[in-house]
């Protein structure tokens, strides 16, 4: 190998080099749309390539496949997956609010369902696209740039119009960044940038008079409408969305909830999410107010139907779904797009300046060409008009020449030599000919017919008419205003005719408030067996099964239908539980393992201790761990909000091994693996905040570990069974804490 072909570099130069370079593409060139033309490069390409392909909307459709198969092999060489879902996309109305594509076919819904493959859709042009977005294509008004192969040329962006990067709005994911653009009302659009070009000072207040705020397809209401113009000064910030509802009143005090609207972020697999989310609600018992929910929506709108029981609270319910489902939701804007070259997040007034600019620029070019073409027939017309004034000696000259070019150098340059003229003036009159080459090439191939007296006044009436346009196009090109008025009348026309009412809601409405109904408060007794199912019944039930509760149920004890339920673990984890999230049913019910109600898992820790939340509250708690440490922390401390929190601090392998609220009792005895025993006083147990490691309790071997605890009174016997050999603990030698312990022989 040649060693003069490796190049030596830093690693990590390269990489970030490699990184830097595909985080360009990723942001320029896949994720962004341009603020010009409001696009990113697949969306322009697809539509480039319809136009190309000659798919307009007044012409038939075409199979989506062909489509995405021209655009990938011509100009987009990624997956033809990207470039359908782009196509898609645009043939939307409920994600568009301008869709530029007309689709033939299944092309998805709002409930999410997808579309069908593209071997099976069909799709064209929407007019507003062809007229609005590729209707100057052919007049030079853009650059365009060779494909990725350098076969084709693509335009470097489309000579849109209308502010599509406003009136379609856009998200994208890059890296390092996003863009989220809601999409606005095209007619509230136009008259922004109108207002814009009549006063480029104007502020973003005075804008706003124009463009309200977002548009969005789904219709729904803005609920922070004074939060709108700090979001349009800054291109940043979150725009407050809530579905629109209405009520049905019904016979016999029934009232049905249903939802006409949706917020733009309910859009797909979202709306089947709050439909179950609703049910979550009766299932958690947060409402009791639902009798029967159901999607009725079809092609003619959004229609959730959720039937309320008798002399329900609809106005209260309606707020819990606010605050409890997507039923209200945010819309997080950042209007980032590439300007110049260069991603930006920009503003309202600074998303106007770059489309006004751009719609001067391709104006400019535009009538540019167009004064080219005019002036190049406006000669060749006066060379045709002058040509019929001397047709009898342009004729002599032509019958007289031996070649076209002999014929053509007499008129351009008066040369006679080798023609033949049968009168001596005619050679004089031809010596004075001057026509411009396109002139002269103009009269060689003019027909005879244009001889005839009317064709020559139309002529007339032709360069008449290009004189004018000579004279417009010069007045755009000098005069500024007079450009920005033609900008202005095409804006209007695009007004007229695509611009909708608008279908979202904007105002200031007051955070929803949710009043819960209070619940009497009971007495209820928590029930969970030995395989971790659990349920609360009430006492009476209790009473009646008393001796199979207790003895068919790992924990039995009473709390309060408002309390909590207190849950240690081996881990060293304390997870509380609502009562009311506990299933409340009859004694011979299952119940519901504790795994589903909490955040105990049970594949990683084990339940040491489970308690009420108004017991523990009255008592200090005991901890013991298997590496012998011992604590007191007072019962107030887990008197917590979170469904998880520390328990107690544990060393490294270490492990709670119990967990019990101290009342009467005097002694504690620890018992090892090993068979040690150990009993102390209480009193020796330093009490301690739960963050903290505790003291130890006893010396333990090298491969010993604390197995049981036990509390004992000393005026009430206590005997255990270990090993086949009855223990009498109160019997045990008293000890010191810290210390080995007697073993008992078996």
């Amino acid at each position: 190998m040649d060693d003069s072909r490796i190049i030596k570099t830093e690693y990590s130069e390269e990489m970030q080099k490699s990184f830097i370079d595909y985080a360009m593409s990723v942001i320029i060139a896949r994720a962004l749309p341009d603020v010009r033309d409001g696009l990113k490069p697949v969306q322009r390409r697809t539509l480039y390539d319809m136009y190309e392909l000659g798919i307009r909307y007044d012409r038939p459709y075409r199979k989506s496949a062909r489509i995405v198969g021209d655009t990938m092999g011509k100009y987009h060489p990624h997956g033809d997956s990207s470039i359908y879902d782009a196509l898609v996309v645009m043939t939307q109305d409920f994600k568009r609010g301008l869709p530029l594509v007309d689709g033939h076919g299944n092309f998805g819904n709002i409930e999410g369902d997808g579309a069908a493959a593209m071997r099976y859709t069909e799709a064209r042009l929407q007019r507003v696209t062809q007229e609005a977005f590729l209707g100057d294509l052919d007049k030079d008004v853009v650059d365009f740039v060779p494909n990725f192969d350098e076969t084709e040329k693509e335009p470097a962006v489309l000579p849109v119009k209308i502010p599509n990067f406003l009136v379609n709005g856009s998200e994208g994911i890059a890296v390092g960044m996003a863009t989220s653009t809601p999409p606005h009302n095209l007619g509230e659009v136009i008259d922004a940038m109108k207002a814009y070009m009549q006063n480029e000072d104007i502020t973003t207040k005075e804008l706003m008079r124009y463009l309200k705020g977002p548009d969005f397809p789904t219709g729904g209401i803005v609920t922070n409408k004074d939060d709108l113009q700090g979001i349009y000064e800054t291109g940043v910030g979150k725009v407050r969305i809530r579905g629109k509802v209405e009520f049905e009143k019904l016979k016999g005090g029934k009232t049905n909830v249903v939802i006409t609207e949706i917020p733009y972020t309910m859009i797909g697999m979202n709306i089947s999410k709050f439909l179950s989310d609703v049910a979550g609600l009766v299932e958690t018992k947060k409402t009791m107010d639902v009798v029967d929910i159901s999607n009725q929506s079809s092609k003619e709108g959004i229609r959730i139907v959720i039937e309320l029981r008798k002399d329900a609270d609809a106005e209260n319910f309606v707020n819990l779904l606010y605050k409890k489902t997507r039923l209200e939701d945010t819309f997080g804007v950042n209007m980032l797009a590439i300007c110049g070259g260069r991603p930006e997040t920009m503003g309202l007034k600074a998303i106007l300046k770059a489309n006004v600019d751009f719609q001067f620029q391709i104006a400019t070019r535009k009538y540019n060409n167009l004064l080219a073409k005019e002036l190049e027939r406006k000669e060749v017309q006066e060379g045709l008009i002058k040509a019929c004034n001397v047709i009898d000696l342009i004729i002599e000259i032509l019958r007289g020449s031996k070649d076209r070019n002999m014929a053509k150098a007499c008129l351009v340059e008066g040369k006679t030599e080798g023609i033949k003229f049968k009168l001596k003036e005619s050679r004089i009159m031809a010596a004075q000919l001057s026509f411009t080459e396109k002139q002269a090439n103009a009269i060689l191939e003019m027909r005879l017919y244009k001889l005839i007296g009317l064709e020559i006044e139309a002529l007339i009436k032709e360069h008449e008419e290009t004189m004018a346009n000579i004279y417009r196009y010069e007045d755009i090109l000098e005069r500024r205003s007079s450009m920005a008025q033609v900008i202005i009348n095409e804006l209007d026309g695009y007004k007229k005719l695509y611009s909708q009412k608008r279908r979202t809601v904007i105002e200031n409405v007051e955070e929803a408030v949710y009043r819960e109904k209070e619940v009497e408060e009971t007495e209820l007794i928590f029930l969970m067996d030995r395989f971790g199912y659990a349920k609360t019944i009430d006492s009476a039930a209790y009473e009646r099964n008393r001796e199979a509760a207790d003895t068919e149920n790992r924990f039995v004890f009473p709390c309060k239908n408002t309390g909590k339920v207190c849950l240690f673990t081996s881990a060293g984890q304390l997870h509380t539980i609502k009562v009311m999230d506990i299933p409340f049913g009859k004694f011979r019910d299952k119940g519901m393992p504790i795994d589903n109600i909490s955040n105990y898992d049970s594949k990683k820790e084990e339940i040491v201790y489970m308690t009420s939340q108004t017991q523990l509250n009255l008592r200090r708690v005991a901890f013991v761990t298997a590496q012998s440490m011992l604590k007191l922390v007072d019962g107030g401390e887990f008197d917590v909000s979170k469904r998880t929190v520390a328990a107690t601090r544990l060393g490294e392998d270490d492990s709670v091994i119990s967990v019990m609220p101290i009342e009467e009792q005097s002694s504690i005895v620890l018992q090892t693996r090993e068979g040690y025993f150990l009993k102390f006083p209480l009193e020796e147990i330093p009490e301690k905040k739960k963050a903290a490691l505790g003291v130890r309790g006893m010396k333990l071997g090298a491969r010993d570990a604390v197995e049981n605890a036990y509390y004992i009174q000393n005026t009430v016997e206590t005997a255990i069974e270990y090993k086949g050999k009855t223990v009498i603990l109160n019997n045990l030698k008293p000890g010191k804490r810290d210390s080995k312990g007697t073993k008992i022989r078996v």
